[in-house]
């Protein structure tokens, strides 16, 4: 079944968002901005996205480049951070998205910095670097739900996360996958502000 997927990205990393929008066969109905709203007033233009683009759509596809991060310098993050404090809202006239947040290549290595062993608990636990260098906090705090356990499970999150190569290669199982954790228990413990 199609889901309406809103992307959200910046500037920089808009080949992605096109190549996901005009080459991969994708069941989606597609409520992504395609052209920017004319003009300098960003309350204005946060408010048309919410109600021509965010407000019916089910998935939000975050695409991690390397201008994403929270902490970097220079960068205006409103945008990214509005569209998904947006995205994780639940209210009247707007439902909470299922959040995909896309790995993209550039970040790969960033990102995923293979396996360790716990000393907790003895296990082998994946090393993720999802934190205020890699991305914004709004994505960071839903994808690393506080819990008392030495790591997160699939249900211990509720933002999904996917290298593009994975993404692209069966787009609609994540976003299938996505837009499952917006009834399952852990979309309780979301948080729009972190």
């Amino acid at each position: 079944m199609a889901h309406k997927c809103f992307i959200s990205f910046k500037t920089e990393d808009m080949p992605y968002k096109k190549y996901i929008h005009d080459h991969l066969d994708v069941d989606m109905i597609d409520k992504s901005l395609h052209e920017p709203i004319d003009s300098e007033d960003e309350d204005y233009i946060m408010r048309k996205i919410r109600e021509n683009y965010l407000s019916d759509s089910t998935v939000t596809i975050f695409l991690i480049g390397e201008k994403s991060a929270e902490n970097l310098p220079y960068e205006n993050q409103n945008f990214l951070k509005r569209e998904l404090q947006a995205s994780l809202y639940n209210g009247v006239g707007n439902t909470k998205n299922g959040i995909l947040g896309v790995v993209l290549p550039s970040m790969t290595d960033k990102i995923y910095g293979g396996s360790y062993a716990c000393f907790k608990c003895g296990g082998q636990h994946n090393t993720v670097r999802i934190n205020v260098n890699t991305v914004i906090k709004e994505f960071s705090h839903n994808y690393y739900i506080p819990n008392d356990k030495c790591a997160w499970g699939e249900d211990d999150r509720y933002c999904v996360l996917v290298k593009w190569d994975d993404f692209c290669s069966n787009p609609e199982t994540h976003i299938d996958r996505a837009f499952n954790k917006r009834n399952q228990p852990i979309s309780e413990k979301t948080k729009v502000k972190p």
